[in-house]
């Protein structure tokens, strides 16, 4: 488990692209060179867990530490083609790297694909849980979110998270 976890929001934007095979739809991306605020949460993990939480989204066998220099030096490292193989760093809070990973396109590179229920339900759950934003916060803020802007409304995902 994360030492801690707290609310933090980045620039850039969320976006929802390719198909997941586990949730049925759009999987969440970040692309920090969007304009815009990305809502997440930052879990302070170690090194190897980072590696081992990285490993598993990018279908690789966990165990095998990630050399993060080239991302802690020029905030970005490309490690695959794939999806969540492009890792960044979005900054620093109190002193540590702010260190997610995403995909090495951009949002207005790829067909946005609506994410499924059962993946906003989760997602925007875990961003109420956070305890920064509101139900009506993280309803807007995921529904006007590339990909699920059309589809999901704020009513909708509102119901998701407060039922």
């Amino acid at each position: 488990m994360p030492r801690r976890s707290v609310p933090v929001e980045l620039r850039g934007a969320l976006y929802f692209a390719t198909e997941s095979p586990v949730w049925g739809g759009g999987r969440a991306f970040y692309d920090p060179e969007q304009e815009g605020r990305v809502c997440a949460r930052a879990h302070l993990v170690s090194a190897s867990q980072f590696a081992d939480i990285a490993a598993q989204e990018m279908y690789r066998s966990p165990g095998e530490d990630l050399d993060l220099r080239a991302v802690l030096t020029s905030g970005v490292a490309r490690l695959g083609d794939g999806r969540y193989e492009t890792l960044v760093c979005a900054g620093q809070m109190d002193g540590l790297p702010v260190l997610t990973f995403t995909a090495p396109w951009h949002a207005d590179e790829v067909t946005l694909v609506p994410p499924s229920r059962a993946y906003v339900h989760v997602l925007a759950s875990g961003l109420l849980a956070a305890g920064a934003w509101d139900a009506d916060t993280v309803a807007a803020y995921v529904a006007s979110s590339p990909g699920a802007a059309g589809h999901w409304s704020e009513q909708a995902i509102r119901a998701l998270i407060t039922t």
